[in-house]
């Protein structure tokens, strides 16, 4: 019986996500097979590459902020304010981002 590709929701998200970017454009194939080979090589990955879409998500993380479009700061800030209000949306309803119950400080 044939394995899922992905073993979660945001991998598949994550992929589709790069894939959309680079046909509009933002970054060709080769700068995004340069981006993730560095990640999957690094010296804290998991051997038997369970964590390669961890990899993944670094990579387009790091290309996105190497292209400017979305700086390390504002993602870490966005994922924190994404937790919070996870945390803070009852069982059984959608989480929103308007859940955050600290809303973002104006810039």
């Amino acid at each position: 019986m044939d394995e899922p590709v992905f073993s979660e929701p945001w991998q598949a998200e994550a992929f589709a996500m790069t894939v959309a970017l680079h046909e509009r454009g933002l970054f060709s194939w080769s700068e995004w097979a340069e981006m993730l080979s560095a990640e999957v090589k690094r010296g804290d990955v998991a051997a038997d590459g369970s964590d390669y879409y961890d990899c993944w998500l670094r990579a387009l993380e790091a290309l996105l902020a190497a292209k400017g479009v979305a700086p390390a700061g504002d993602v870490d800030a966005l994922a924190e304010a994404w937790q919070r209000a996870a945390h803070a949306t009852p069982h059984g309803k959608p989480i929103l981002l308007e859940n955050d119950p600290q809303p973002a400080k104006p810039v």
